[in-house]
């Protein structure tokens, strides 16, 4: 008796909760209110999506890639080398 009083209290309280009753409607509840897409942003990948895309197309990849070589062989070298050395070492939380 006092477990179907507990469960018919609840499904009560829940019915009385404004706000989406699904984990799907919720997800959508919350979009656009919030900047904080979580992991895997689409908006963030869509606007590298596009720059990349412009990059390439204004022709700017031979001239970069020129750049950067022109900086592994100059004094630079040892300078890049080193925050490559620091960028794949373990990270930091």
């Amino acid at each position: 008796m006092a477990t179907q009083r507990r469960s018919s209290m609840q499904s009560d309280r829940r019915s009385t909760r404004p706000g989406p009753t699904s984990p799907s409607q919720s997800r959508h509840a919350h979009q656009g209110k919030s900047p904080n897409e979580g992991e895997g942003s689409r908006s963030a990948a869509r606007d590298y999506n596009e720059r990349t895309e412009r990059f390439i197309h204004e022709g700017r990849v031979d001239k970069s890639a020129e750049e950067a070589k022109h900086a592994v062989e100059s004094e630079e070298r040892d300078e890049l080398q080193e925050a490559e050395r620091i960028g794949r070492g373990p990270r930091r939380a």
